[in-house]
């Protein structure tokens, strides 16, 4: 992918905010292009490696951060593999992966989990900023539509109903400081690909975080998903995914929404419906009727495990052309 050279003395600054698997993969487009790129993480994982390790070590999920480092990361294969190997012998040590050991050991070296992630970015010769959205140590938690309070991310899309509400405790935790920084001195923020509740959203509710993004001047985009997610977004087409975003932090957030408008080969599908997923509906005029620019095309990609990827290169060109185009807006007005 080439430099999208912008005609000034510095790069565009995008914020990608995000978790799960979702994000890694815009990273590993934006990385390839001439921006800056400040990464913030969800800090509400608590099923697996990350949380036996947040539970035995007191500290924030390391699993998301992992991901979006080596995404981020100058790297050779070899040395990928290894950071993302879990171990499946062991006496305590079945189901660590070793990304998530390093930084559980930089954390106890450094005594702080901010400190860990950038001792491990210079090892990993990172490009980009990688920020946890909150320091503190909090716990997702939804409400569902019969009134029933689930705890934790991990249990919420195996509870098998449908969610209301999502929300943090302790409820508003204090961001992390550079989040606002970097959140005010963007030129795009992009929110997505990822799980709507409990990888988009845990982010959003961090004290000040929403304020910041809807005063900031800078282009905000949301990505949306190609699938539904079960136990999460059951049948939601692309502006359900918005409109729960909306309910949580008010409306008018987004300037942009970019949605797929391809539809995978019958044999995907069917691989997908056999887990309880489907395509996401790219109901474009109520998208409009949200108040949103929409952006349609052909997203998918296919990896050789038959699963659904966005196409991250593809991605990244609709987010700078957006920013060229508020750019150039910006000087001739």
């Amino acid at each position: 992918m080439k430099d999208y050279p912008m005609g000034e003395s510095r790069r565009p600054h995008v914020v990608a905010i995000g978790g799960g698997t979702g994000l890694p993969v815009l990273l590993r487009g934006l990385k390839k292009a001439h921006v800056d790129i400040t990464a913030v993480v969800t800090v509400a994982d608590d099923g697996g490696s990350s949380g036996r390790l947040r539970n035995d070590m007191k500290m924030p999920p390391p699993g998301d951060v992992r991901n979006v480092l080596i995404a981020l990361a100058d790297t050779e294969p070899l040395l990928e593999n290894v950071l993302q190997h879990r171990f499946t012998n062991g006496d305590g040590l079945a189901g660590h992966s070793l990304g998530n050991l390093m930084l559980a050991a930089l954390k106890e070296i450094t005594g702080d989990f901010t400190q860990a992630i950038e001792e491990m970015s210079r090892v990993l010769a990172v490009r980009g900023q990688v920020l946890p959205a909150s320091s503190q140590d909090v716990v997702l938690m939804a409400e569902m539509t019969d009134g029933t309070i689930i705890r934790g991310e991990s249990q919420i899309p195996k509870s098998g109903k449908k969610i209301r509400r999502v929300f943090l405790h302790p409820p508003h935790p204090d961001p992390h400081e550079e989040v606002l920084d970097a959140i005010a001195q963007a030129d795009a923020i992009v929110i997505g690909p990822g799980s709507l509740y409990t990888s988009i959203l845990p982010n959003l509710l961090v004290r000040g975080v929403a304020g910041a993004i809807r005063a900031s001047e800078a282009v905000k985009v949301y990505i949306c998903n190609v699938m539904t997610q079960p136990g999460e977004t059951d049948g939601f087409t692309a502006s359900d995914h918005v409109q729960a975003i909306y309910d949580h932090v008010g409306d008018r957030f987004f300037d942009t929404v970019v949605v797929n408008n391809a539809v995978p080969p019958p044999a995907i599908q069917q691989k997908y419906a056999a887990k309880g997923a489907d395509t996401v509906l790219p109901d474009i005029d109520r998208l409009k009727d949200l108040g949103c620019h929409v952006i349609a095309d052909n997203l998918l990609l296919y990896g050789s495990d038959s699963y659904l990827r966005h196409d991250a290169d593809r991605l990244s060109w609709h987010i700078l052309k957006l920013i060229r185009s508020r750019k150039r807006r910006r000087y001739s007005g």
